[in-house]
């Protein structure tokens, strides 16, 4: 058994990223599309990534300064245009997905590196992935930076002005996991799928909201 007193024991960021990366999972992924000031078009995933409120919609995610402490694009849009659209890929889009993690060049469109066709978002000016299942439009309410050193996150808080789903998913009640096929990011270059599940019932006092907020059970 190992406890470490960061200040003390002095782990690289190297390290600290596998103990976070490969303890914190599976994590869902935020597939991100926003806009530079001149039109172009970047897609990046995150897996540092998730819902943070309810009422207002709002979502988090946070890109990691690079190696040298540069932000990457999504952050420099957002500081441009402060609007992107989150998508959600499933399994269906994984392989597209990960081919937008590619190191392109500054301004270089991952839409166009990909083969992936846009389309308009309602409430937002940044497009689309035509294909993905479930997407969410969404405005900048604020990017809190914790430094300026490689590796520093980026939380983006992103408020849900617009969302996107297949009608193939949404009975409008429910999502159903059977086609939305979700994953999860792991260590590495390794995966998860949500196929093996299991249930536990939760206390009745288990939910911040009421039995009518959430419409019945």
């Amino acid at each position: 058994m190992s406890d470490y007193l960061l200040e003390e024991h002095g782990l690289s960021p190297g390290k600290i990223y596998r103990l976070l990366s490969g303890s914190i999972c599976p994590r869902p992924i935020a597939w991100v599309s926003t806009l530079d000031s001149r039109g172009n078009a970047n897609l990046a995933p995150f897996s540092f990534f998730n819902v943070v409120s309810v009422n207002p919609p709002v979502l988090g995610f946070s890109p990691l300064l690079d190696g040298d402490g540069n932000a990457k694009d999504t952050i420099r849009n957002l500081g441009e245009v402060p609007e992107c659209v989150v998508h959600i890929s499933g399994e269906g889009l994984v392989s597209e997905m990960n081919a937008t993690s590619a190191g392109l060049a500054h301004g270089e469109d991952e839409f166009l590196h990909v083969g992936l066709e846009k389309v308009a978002m309602a409430g937002v000016s940044v497009p689309r992935v035509a294909g993905a299942p479930v997407a969410f439009g969404c405005r900048l309410r604020e990017i809190i930076r914790f430094g300026d050193q490689p590796r520093a996150g980026n939380l983006v808080l992103a408020e849900v002005v617009s969302i996107y789903i297949d009608d193939a998913l949404w009975d409008g009640r429910h999502v159903s996991l059977d086609e939305l096929k979700p994953i999860g990011r792991m260590a590495g270059n390794d995966y998860a799928r949500c196929t093996d599940l299991f249930e536990v019932e939760r206390p009745a006092s288990g939910s911040a909201m009421s039995a009518q907020q959430r419409g019945g059970r």
